[in-house]
């Protein structure tokens, strides 16, 4: 058994996978039974300054039979005094002291508020804070969450004053709602956080029913944009870490959120650079005892590839994540169909006919239909074998170049050497 215990900028936890600061976290009650279950660590609800919450508050996207594809909610940070919540978070820190807890946190931009509520939480025994600058409704119409997260300035200057009260590490959530996540994660780097969490929630509607014309959800017939999460951000959130993660500027552990459903999911998030994932909208679908899965996943993968420790695993495709001016144009792959296994659905060949390069040819030998790739033709896009419902049926497979390799950056280069 592999060794799944993690280090996070200092907070030490029995395995890689915590909740995320959402409702699954909103109490001591269900934080403990989270702990009992497996879990990690959990994030508990962002604290902050009392709120009132509107009802309806959740909708989801199904996709193709699957329920919760993506994950729309209006709610806002806890609608619950911080009294009581310090005292839960006392209590579970007493009955789970060897599982991470972490205080999210989210106040009016002020030195002076971010000083009072990083000393109360610390009295109670967390094991560290993690800073929302992320919620993109409700808080952010107050000058809070996004509205925060986006302004690398007020990223930095906000992080520098809770680095002058705190005494456990501090990590920084960023909001995906921005073109470049990097800058703000640099910014949190230069304000002196102790890691980075992404991503937070993105802005979206989920949708409008057609019969009353109301927005999904709707509040007494009135809508308003929400935070997107589950399995459809991930390819959005996967991108953010590994592009922090490759960042020399933003020198600090990764929390990893969006979408992560399963081990998989999270062992990919972790070869991507982060240090440990955080899970909301699976614990919401399945409950919290998806963990068990998880947990068995990732230990029998290491130990298929012979890594002693889940740390050993982080950030080991950092290096192969570029820039698109730095890819080899000489690469070759082509698509190759095995007809053994092809089922003659066609679909590979309306894909290719209708909206790629036309190299897909059917034709009939001893009375059977079969599919050919004209190789010549074949770009190795990948789209044949991405439609393709049967596995094997379809591989893409390398083709020994006749040039050496070049990259469109050397290319480039290369051309202006010559035309001086």
């Amino acid at each position: 058994m592999a060794d799944l215990r993690i280090n996070l900028a200092g907070i030490q936890s029995p395995n890689p996978f915590w909740l995320a600061s959402a409702p699954p976290t909103n109490s001591g009650y269900q934080v403990q039974r989270a702990f009992e279950a497996g879990w990690g660590g959990a994030v508990w609800k962002t604290l902050g300054d009392p709120i009132l919450n509107v009802s309806s508050r959740f909708a989801a996207v199904s996709f193709n039979g699957q329920r919760v594809a993506g994950f729309n909610n209006i709610e806002l940070i806890t609608d619950r005094p911080l009294e009581v919540n310090l005292q839960e978070i006392y209590e579970t820190k007493k009955k789970f002291p060897n599982h991470a807890i972490i205080a999210s946190l989210m106040v009016e931009p002020k030195q002076e508020k971010w000083h009072e509520i990083v000393k109360r939480v610390e009295d109670v025994g967390v094991d560290g804070l993690e800073l929302n600058f992320g919620c993109p409704h409700g808080m952010a119409e107050r000058g809070m969450g996004s509205a925060s997260g986006q302004v690398p300035e007020l990223v930095e200057k906000q992080t520098y004053w809770v680095k002058e009260a705190a005494r456990t590490p501090v990590i920084v959530k960023l909001t995906p709602n921005i073109t470049d996540i990097t800058v703000t994660a640099e910014a949190a780097t230069r304000g002196g956080a102790d890691a980075i969490s992404m991503i937070n929630t993105i802005n979206s509607l989920a949708g409008v029913d057609l019969d009353t014309w109301n927005t999904v959800p709707h509040v007494a017939g009135k809508g308003a944009h929400g935070g997107y999460c589950g399995p459809a951000v991930k390819p959005i959130a996967l991108n953010m870490v590994a592009d922090c993660a490759r960042n020399p500027l933003v020198n600090v552990p990764i929390s990893g959120i969006g979408g992560i459903s399963n081990w998989q999911d999270a062992a990919e998030f972790i070869l991507m650079g982060a240090t440990g994932v955080q899970v909301c909208t699976a614990a919401m679908h399945h409950g919290f005892s998806i963990v068990e899965d998880m947990i068995d996943g990732l230990n029998n993968y290491l130990d298929d590839k012979g890594l002693a420790s889940v740390m050993d695993l982080v950030g080991r495709s950092v290096s192969r994540y570029s820039n698109w001016g730095d890819l080899d144009l000489n690469y070759k792959i082509v698509a190759e169909i095995n007809n053994d296994v092809c089922i003659n659905c066609n679909k590979c060949h309306i894909a290719c006919e209708d909206t790629s390069h036309q190299c897909i040819d059917l034709y009939t030998e001893n009375g059977r239909p079969l599919l050919k790739v004209r190789e010549e033709d074949c770009v190795g896009c990948n789209l044949c074998s991405i439609v393709c419902p049967v596995d094997g049926a379809i591989s893409m497979v390398e083709r020994k170049s006749t040039v050496p390799p070049m990259t469109w950056n050397e290319r480039q280069s290369l051309i202006s050497s010559l035309s001086k």
